[in-house]
């Protein structure tokens, strides 16, 4: 789908990741949230309206969007509303801010999510919370006391959020153990991936590329995750993580993404928008994006991205070398290897994307260049805003009318892709 003409983005701010249980396990999805929303209202800026989203929900509010904007001691008066898409939601966030735009009111929106895995809320089972609204509506102690004798012993459970398919049953991991089966993904394929991963993130911090993309939280200035003293044999050592019985399984901890910690924002806007910002804030057009749905009972869940990136790029007319930066989210270095490989097949081209083009060959170096989610973190509703940013500040600093390709797989068989272009 083409977005309206001049629609930008401008690279925001956003808090240290940090593993689940970690540095940031003290605050939770709004309280990881405010530092990032003040920190973008500190550089002088009123949006006219704000998107926020997490995927992890939590019974305390309904709508987060417009909890952290009260808590950050935002202006009452700014709209804010939350969305959700898993993984790719702060991404498809900006898709509807973009959107929503106008030149006149809504010239400008702050885009933002967060996950605090560490503070996920623990529920009653559906049958647990029956029965206690039914014993709460009993009126008399004879009522109460039928309401008691009619609660099983089995029905005292709680019910404990997981980062698994509802359809399905199974987790991400072992949905992408499955893929990597079928695309023939190594073992030693995916070290390499996640080493590299891991290398470009160290070496971006070394070199202050996120130093005006991070805020400190709690004393901490800096991801946790990225690890300088890993190497391909420290990951060989690694057992696997979703598959153990088979002998075949080659996800492990050191090649997929961690449970994590952490929020961040991006700022979306028209021309007039993203004009009112810092004239040293990193912005990019957003030329176009596009969301694709599979059907994940037949193909990877998380192939969704492969069948949406040649369909962009068949609609712009444009081949994998005209896109100088991809950044491509790391659920899993498996799921960047076969994305890719997918992307060089000609056969699930034509016969699965329903694309009859030729890309060329996939230029593999210029992915991620300063590290992805497996290094980095992954936050699920904050992912889409930290990669978008972490894209705009690379790409604004190359020369007019460079393009990059930003890349998010996301549960339940969807993925949202979004195409930028430098204005130099």
């Amino acid at each position: 789908m083409n977005t309206r003409s001049e629609t930008w983005l401008a690279a925001g701010l956003r808090t240290p990741f940090a593993k689940v249980d970690g540095a940031l396990a003290a605050r939770d999805a709004i309280g990881l949230s405010v530092p990032v929303v003040q920190a973008m209202l500190a550089q002088g800026t009123r949006p006219d309206f704000a998107v926020w989203g997490s995927v992890v929900p939590n019974l305390t509010w309904s709508n987060l969007a417009r909890e952290v904007l009260m808590e950050a001691g935002a202006p009452p008066t700014i709209p804010a509303f939350s969305t959700i898409m898993a993984c790719s939601t702060s991404m498809v966030g900006s898709f509807e801010a973009a959107g929503m735009l106008n030149d006149s009111s809504r010239q400008l929106a702050l885009v933002g999510g967060v996950e605090s895995m560490s503070r996920v809320q623990v529920g009653l089972t559906q049958t647990l919370s029956d029965w206690l609204r039914k014993f709460q509506k009993a009126k008399s102690m004879s009522d109460k006391l039928t309401s008691i004798r009619d609660l099983k012993f089995g029905d005292v459970r709680l019910y404990i959020p997981a980062v698994t398919n509802r359809t399905t049953g199974l987790s991400m991991g072992e949905h992408t153990e499955i893929t990597a089966k079928e695309w023939q993904i190594s073992r030693d394929a995916q070290d390499a991936s996640a080493l590299a991963s891991h290398q470009n993130a160290v070496a971006a911090w070394e070199r202050g590329f996120f130093d005006d993309l991070v805020i400190p939280v709690d004393g901490v200035a800096r991801d946790g995750i990225p690890r300088k003293a890993t190497s391909l044999e420290k990951l060989a050592k690694l057992p696997p993580a979703f598959d153990r019985t088979s002998g075949l399984g080659t996800l492990t901890a050191g090649n997929s993404s961690p449970l994590t910690d952490g929020a961040a924002a991006i700022w979306v806007g028209t021309r007039a928008g993203v004009g009112r910002l810092p004239a040293d804030t990193p912005r990019v057009k957003l030329v176009d994006w596009e969301i694709a749905a599979i059907d994940f009972r037949h193909e990877g869940l998380l192939m969704a991205p492969a069948f949406a990136i040649p369909r962009l790029l068949a609609r712009q007319g444009l081949r994998y070398d005209d896109i100088a930066l991809w950044e491509i989210h790391e659920a899993f270095s498996a799921q960047v290897l076969f994305h890719i490989k997918a992307l060089e097949d000609k056969s699930f081209l034509t016969d699965k994307a329903g694309v009859d083009v030729d890309f060329g060959a996939f230029p593999r170096e210029r992915v991620n260049p300063n590290g992805g989610s497996v290094a980095i973190g992954h936050p699920f509703g904050a992912t889409g805003a930290r990669i978008l940013s972490q894209a705009i500040k690379e790409l604004a600093a190359l020369p007019a009318g460079t393009r990059a390709i930003v890349s998010i797989c996301a549960d339940g068989g969807q993925g949202s892709v979004a195409l930028l272009e430098s204005a130099g």
